[in-house]
């Protein structure tokens, strides 16, 4: 007669390891998820400070080997703006696109239950 009284207990076991399972996801989500937000947003901003910085540092080279003073030199801060804003929204599409799939896995996942 042990074997009914373990397999309870061992039922038993595994209904409270499945509730504190559930009860400790949502956490551990919601904070990767602040976290990937916050690295996302500096991806942002240095992809654009970056693209600023190459314009400003390819125009001002062009304009001292060309000696024309301030000319090129704003010209390529316009053209590293440009390319940096392209480039956040390229990651920016990125996220989008894994966070669809993401959802899409999710919704397939709970069909599938």
């Amino acid at each position: 007669m042990p074997e009914p009284d373990d397999a309870a207990r061992l039922r038993e076991l595994e209904k409270r390891l499945a509730e504190r399972r559930a009860a400790a996801e949502p956490e551990t989500s919601h904070s990767e998820s602040g976290h990937g937000q916050a690295q996302l947003a500096w991806r942002m901003v240095i992809e654009l400070v970056s693209g600023l910085g190459i314009g400003f540092g390819i125009g001002y080279g062009l304009d001292a080997l060309f000696g024309t003073e301030p000319f090129l030199m704003i010209v390529f801060i316009f053209l590293g703006l440009a390319a940096g804003i392209k480039t956040m929204m390229r990651s920016a599409e990125e996220v989008r696109q894994r966070q669809a799939a993401e959802a899409a896995q999710d919704d397939g996942g709970a069909d599938g239950d």
